[in-house]
């Protein structure tokens, strides 16, 4: 078992940070958040705790809530319009100072890339390291489906990413913050979890994670150790 200790050192050397985004780097869920304006918010986020529980694999929780929201390209522009997601107090500060340091920060969401690449933009965090799903519209702007061939839409996919994020930039020490349990399960290929419950505690999150933590103050004051 790796000491509380040596995890902060971990986390102090590391060569990449991996965030989730929904209930991580920002307060919402960003698919809830779309099923609320779209009309079906109650059916949507029982799938959603379901899913975050590791009770249904994440690809199959994925389409069906989709099935239920079918959103229109309009839809999702005016939700970024209207409803911007809300950044979790203190992550721009602490991506900020893993940037200084020349941490490389990647965000790795089950969400969709359309919002995660908003959320990116806000933290100065390039598109290139955005890593999420990705919805289909036909040529009329309604719902046509979302890439099933993404990582990130099927269950072990962030694993899968930071698996690929190593073998591409051979980085060493690979960090990896997130509320779920599809968080968890990518350590390994990640090196260091940690988990976050700032925003929404899940007890299975809690009881087995190796570092929780409820606030990135707590990050941030590692760093300046």
């Amino acid at each position: 078992m790796v000491s509380h200790s040596e995890l902060r050192t971990l986390f102090c050397a590391a060569d990449a940070v991996c965030f989730d985004v929904d209930s991580t780097v920002i307060r919402e869920e960003g698919i809830d958040e779309l099923a609320k304006f779209c009309g079906v918010e109650d059916a949507v986020s029982e799938m959603t705790r379901r899913a975050m529980g590791g009770a249904v694999p994440f690809q199959v929780a994925l389409a069906e809530r989709l099935a239920l929201i079918q959103p229109s390209r309009e839809q999702v522009q005016r939700l970024l319009a209207e409803h911007p997601p809300h950044l979790t107090p203190g992550v721009r500060e602490l991506i900020s100072r893993l940037q200084e340091r020349g941490v490389q920060v990647f965000l790795i969401s089950g969400g969709f890339r359309s919002i995660v690449e908003h959320v990116a933009s806000k933290l100065n965090i390039p598109a290139a390291n955005v890593f999420a799903n990705r919805l289909k519209f036909y040529f009329n702007g309604e719902y046509a489906g979302f890439d099933e061939t993404q990582p990130t839409a099927e269950s072990g996919g962030k694993g899968k990413v930071i698996k690929f994020l190593k073998e591409k930039f051979h980085f060493k020490n690979i960090v990896m913050v997130g509320d779920g349990a599809t968080d968890m399960e990518a350590c390994p290929p990640a090196d260091v979890f940690i988990g976050f419950g700032g925003n929404v505690i899940r007890q299975q999150v809690k009881d087995n994670a190796q570092w929780y933590i409820t606030d990135f103050v707590e990050l941030l004051g590692a760093l300046e150790e």
